[in-house]
């Protein structure tokens, strides 16, 4: 279906995109800060659901309408906005387990609720849909033995698999970086993840097509 070459070219275009830290790769690591390396790597694999998503559109052209639609790309983008501004005072608001003052933590949520916030943030990202509909068809073989759409979901599965790799790796990482902070004591988790859901929420709502 494809030249080697071109395989190649596109998992080296994919790695350079993916540890370009962006939305996602900041939901994950606030997740794994909070809650540690499993709730990360969960966060993880729920936004490439989402990504799953995206690559289906792209490949049989919902994403066209996004890109031409002013107000399709509009109401996708407030939704996602609202989405993450809900889960930043969420965070903020959450409970204290303060049977231990000295190591007070907000109250873990659940990795199957984790998993489904990650893949609405995916999905309610527009520029998502816009990036895999401007991204994927550049590695297409129109000559090729296979339909544009066929190559577009193989290469997005590719995407998907390497995405999955590096942001599983931010998960490791900032696990780690999360276990240390809650070994000295400290209290702030709550307050970090929710100005990081803000904020990017506020960043989506403002984001032009």
């Amino acid at each position: 279906m494809f030249e080697q070459e071109t395989v190649l070219l596109f998992i080296v275009a994919a790695v350079l995109l993916l540890i370009t830290p962006g939305p996602a790769v900041v939901y994950i690591v606030a997740r794994s800060v909070s809650q540690g390396t499993l709730a990360g790597m969960v966060a993880a694999v729920g936004m490439h659901v989402g990504t799953v998503v995206h690559i289906t559109a792209a490949a049989y052209g919902v994403s066209r309408l996004l890109m031409t639609s002013t107000t399709a790309f509009n109401i996708i983008k407030y939704l996602g906005a609202a989405y993450l501004i809900y889960l930043g005072i969420k965070s903020f608001l959450g409970k204290v387990d303060v049977t231990d003052r000295a190591k007070a933590k907000p109250e873990h949520k659940h990795l199957s609720t984790i998993f489904r916030e990650s893949i609405v943030v995916n999905v309610l990202n527009p520029k998502t849909a816009l990036f895999f509909f401007a991204f994927l068809p550049q590695f297409v073989n129109p000559g090729g033995n296979a339909s544009a759409a066929a190559q577009i979901i193989v290469l997005g599965l590719i995407f998907v698999t390497v995405g999955i790799l590096s942001d599983g790796l931010y998960a490791v990482f900032a696990g780690a970086l999360g276990d240390r902070l809650k070994r000295t004591g400290n209290r702030y988790g709550k307050y970090v993840a929710g100005t990081v859901f803000t904020g990017l929420g506020v960043i989506t709502a403002c984001a032009r097509r």
